[in-house]
């Protein structure tokens, strides 16, 4: 989601998190991006690219949100920068959180585009992939919820609601997908290239 300040800056689920693990303490991009992975919050923003975190820190920079706390100098290593969290970037969090929690964003994810496509298959091929999706929702799911359980004896739930919202998703999405397999099978939905054509021409 992309919200707008009136300072123009764009927030980004990055930027957000990054935001939020300096109202913690100053700290430096490597350790950053390591509680991002040891907090699991991996699953919600794509830190995949080392670069990520780095070129995010210096937008939040160039536009003033954080700035360098000190520097971090030892023998046969490179210099570690560590940042702070500005007031105005205290500020802009809170107004990005604000939006984000309040309003839905528009988003663009992949199956639904695959959905609006899915006349471009047949309706044999569809059952079969969505088949194959339910079985991955439903192993991601007993994962997830195995996951939760475990945390859930030493986390704090606090910082556990973004699974907890995850695993709702899927639960979702899995029972949508099978009303859909459902009504394929029965041929309550079902569609051929001849009647897409004879629709084309009308």
């Amino acid at each position: 989601m992309m919200v707008m300040t009136d300072s123009a800056t764009r927030s980004s689920p990055l930027a957000t998190v990054l935001l939020a693990l300096l109202l913690e303490e100053p700290m430096h991009a490597y350790r950053m991006r390591q509680l991002i992975r040891e907090r699991s919050k991996d699953r919600v923003v794509n830190v995949t690219r080392t670069n990520s975190v780095y070129q995010t820190i210096d937008r939040l920079r160039r536009d003033g949100l954080v700035r360098v706390h000190q520097t971090e100098r030892s023998a046969g290593r490179p210099d570690r920068t560590i940042y702070e969290i500005t007031e105005h970037g205290r500020a802009t969090l809170r107004q990005w959180l604000d939006a984000m929690l309040s309003t839905p964003a528009r988003e663009f994810p992949e199956f639904p585009a695959a959905l609006a496509t899915i006349s471009a298959t047949t309706p044999a091929n569809a059952l079969h992939q969505l088949r194959q999706r339910a079985a991955t929702l439903a192993d991601v799911i007993a994962h997830a919820e195995t996951e939760l359980t475990a945390s859930a004896e030493s986390v704090p739930r606090l910082f556990l609601i973004e699974d907890e919202y995850r695993i709702a998703i899927h639960r979702t999405e899995l029972r949508w997908i099978r009303s859909i397999m459902d009504d394929i099978e029965t041929g309550r939905l079902t569609w051929s290239q001849e009647w897409l054509t004879s629709l084309a021409r009308h």
